[in-house]
C-alpha cells in the first residue's frame, strides 16, 4: 500500500501544479484535438487535462520506483517500516 502512496501521492501534486501552469497560458475554449475543436465544458477540460496530466506524472514515479537500484528500494521499505501509522489504531 505505501508504494500505491508513493507513486499517487507525488504524481497528484506534479499533476496540479502541470494543470495549474497549462491552464493559466491557455483558454479551454481554444483547445484543439486532431484538428477538431474540443466542445466540452470548461469544467470538464479541466478535469480531463488534470487526469491526463496525472496518469503521465503516475508514470513517471513508476519508472523512477522502478529504475532505483534495490539498495535504495530496501531502505525506503525499513524507513517506513520503522516510522509510526498514526491513522491507525495502536495495539496495546
Amino acid at each position: 500500500m505505501r508504494l500505491v502512496i508513493w507513486v499517487l501521492w507525488p504524481a497528484f501534486i506534479a499533476a496540479g501544479i502541470a494543470e495549474t501552469i497549462f491552464f493559466t497560458l491557455i483558454d479551454p475554449a481554444h483547445l484543439y484535438l486532431f484538428g477538431q475543436r474540443v466542445e466540452w465544458s470548461a469544467m470538464a477540460t479541466y478535469s480531463m487535462g488534470f487526469f491526463l496530466f496525472w496518469v503521465v506524472c503516475v508514470g513517471s514515479s513508476l519508472m523512477t520506483y522502478w529504475m532505483m537500484p534495490d539498495v535504495a528500494k530496501e531502505a525506503l521499505r525499513k524507513a517506513a517500516g520503522e516510522r509510526v501509522d498514526l491513522a491507525r489504531r495502536q495495539r496495546r
